[in-house]
């Protein structure tokens, strides 16, 4: 079957990326010396993105945390971060550069930020998406995200007027059955 332009050229790129590299991916901790490479995985995946002011003002927070997924020396593929607040844990950005797309990476930063938030001790875990973002939502709505309510015009957009986030929450699941599922 043939690919639209956009998908053939992405498909390229991850296809080139992964015959370069010698390691799997690997998953770690974000830390502040990585804002400078989060504030550019940020940049191409959303229209209004974080400066890096503001990106390691968010990971200087005492109550943040996120995760990066490396690939042998390439800028990051993805990164998750998000903050706890007594029993509640937002997820405040999920950001997966478009070659590593539709490959469960998102779903797994989104594992990996709901597993640490119940570590902290959250028991609930929130969010906003963008309401034209159709694959987030529809992702999160599998996750068991369910509506919260609506922040208008929250999102900017490079084109067009500002689009509706919409907030979303979930309830975590504590000690080992967080782990090993239902």
């Amino acid at each position: 079957a043939a690919l639209h332009p956009s998908a053939r050229d992405h498909r390229a790129a991850r296809d080139a990326a992964r015959g370069a590299m010698s390691e799997a991916p690997r998953l770690r901790a974000a830390a502040r010396a990585d804002a400078p490479a989060l504030a550019l995985l940020h940049a191409a995946c959303f229209d209004d993105p974080w400066s890096l002011p503001a990106m390691l003002e968010v990971l200087a927070l005492p109550a943040a945390f996120g995760h990066v997924v490396e690939l042998d020396g390439l800028p990051p593929a993805a990164m998750a971060i998000s903050r706890v607040a007594a029993d509640e844990a937002e997820l405040l950005t999920l950001a997966v550069a478009a070659p590593w797309r539709r490959h469960g990476s998102a779903r797994a930063r989104g594992d990996e930020a709901a597993a640490e938030a119940a570590r902290r001790g959250a028991r609930r875990l929130y969010l906003a998406v963008a309401e034209d973002n159709a694959p987030a939502r529809a992702l999160y709505e599998a996750e068991g995200f369910e509506p919260g309510g609506r922040r208008r015009g929250y999102y900017a957009r490079r084109e067009g007027p500002a689009v509706d986030a919409l907030t979303m929450r979930r309830e975590l699941r504590r000690g080992w059955r967080s782990v090993l599922g239902p």
